[in-house]
């Protein structure tokens, strides 16, 4: 697609195609901050939702994270334009107080909470954000900084289950994920209609607007944003196969004991079948077996190099979970609780006047 392509506004087809799926949902919650993408998803939702005789009931929310002071104006200025397009509006406001570091991820989350609060209260299946293909890239690129595996650098998907806040129920949907923004800012241009200009998309601060500033220099070396969207969705393919691999892996291979310690024991095809496989299969049994949260990518693949590459009596422990391997098996169980040490009695000792007290191992002197 040229330049000239990635400028044109979204037609009317266009978005019958993007949001013809949820013609049959109870309702759509569509977050709108007031920038360029999210007005237009605003625009695009109530014009498609214009031309369908029985639908879902539309609601536009615009969270206020209390951050800029010009935050209230702007979703004042959002409901005004959803009044328009004939969508109700709410705003929603992060209250209390915010941390001093990793303060977008907390106004991420707490965004993701008021739009699942919002949802449930409509009755609404979905939550619609208007992340770009433009997005996509930058998430590819955050995402391989950190050193992810074929999971993360998979990108965002356009339906996926709701980050924070959706018990389950609620799903959060994607629908401009495959468009370039420069499409998107058109299409809101087009329509005569101005948008907020966000300064934090910008601050150095953060890492996702400092790899954006840098995209300009990486697409003249051919890592533009569509190759980066074209990236994550082949590793999304190659997820999928991996996953039926590891679930058929698992059927023919997992031996499960439930109850208060579980275990899963993996037979004697375990170390025969492809490493990414076992890496997976050992994953799960730990996720499941133990209780300590999420298993780093990288000490799982730590200890899975140990248990293959040492002797073949070992143990170890991760999450929650001893691993054990025992000849050609592998047993994942759930580790005992960890007994809370009381503290030691301070020692006293009688001073002299004038006496120096010499400090104890992991003490202080007196002065």
């Amino acid at each position: 697609m040229s330049a000239a392509d990635r400028a044109t506004p979204v037609s009317d087809a266009e978005a019958a195609i993007l949001f013809d799926s949820l013609r049959d949902a109870k309702g759509l919650v569509l977050a709108v901050s007031g920038g360029p993408d999210s007005t237009a998803l605003l625009l695009l939702a109530a014009r498609w939702r214009q031309r369908q005789k029985h639908g879902p009931a539309l609601l536009a929310v615009t969270v206020d994270h209390g951050l800029r002071p010009e935050a209230h104006a702007e979703a004042e200025a959002v409901k005004r334009m959803a009044k328009q397009s004939g969508v109700a509006h709410r705003m929603m406001r992060w209250t209390g107080r915010k941390p001093k570091s990793g303060l977008q991820k907390a106004a991420r989350e707490a965004r993701y909470r008021l739009l699942a609060e919002a949802a449930r209260k409509i009755g609404a299946d979905y939550v619609l954000t208007a992340h770009t293909r433009d997005d996509q890239a930058e998430t590819v690129l955050i995402r391989m900084s950190r050193g992810s595996g074929i999971t993360g650098l998979g990108g965002m998907t356009s339906v996926a289950p709701f980050p924070v806040g959706g018990a389950g129920r609620v799903k959060l949907v994607r629908p401009l994920l495959d468009l370039p923004k420069a499409r998107l800012t058109a299409t809101v241009a087009a329509a005569g209609l101005e948008y907020a200009d966000d300064p934090s998309n910008r601050d150095p601060r953060f890492t996702r607007a400092r790899l954006r500033a840098a995209m300009p220099a990486l697409a003249r070396e051919g890592l533009t944003a569509a190759r980066l969207a074209q990236l994550a969705r082949r590793l999304q393919r190659a997820e999928v196969a991996l996953e039926v691999a590891v679930v058929s892996a698992w059927t023919a291979l997992a031996q499960e004991r439930t109850g208060e310690m579980p275990v899963v024991t993996f037979g004697d095809g375990y170390l025969a079948l492809p490493e990414e496989v076992q890496v997976r299969l050992l994953g799960r049994a730990i996720a499941g077996v133990g209780d300590e949260g999420p298993v780093e990518l990288g000490k799982l693949e730590a200890l899975h190099s140990a248990l293959v590459e040492g002797h073949p009596r070992l143990r170890r422990t991760l999450a929650g979970a001893i691993v054990t391997r025992d000849g050609d098996r592998l047993i994942v169980e759930r580790a005992p609780a960890r007994r809370k040490l009381r503290p030691a009695r301070a020692r006293r000792t009688p001073l002299n006047h004038g006496a120096t007290l010499q400090p104890q191992p992991g003490q202080t002197a007196l002065k």
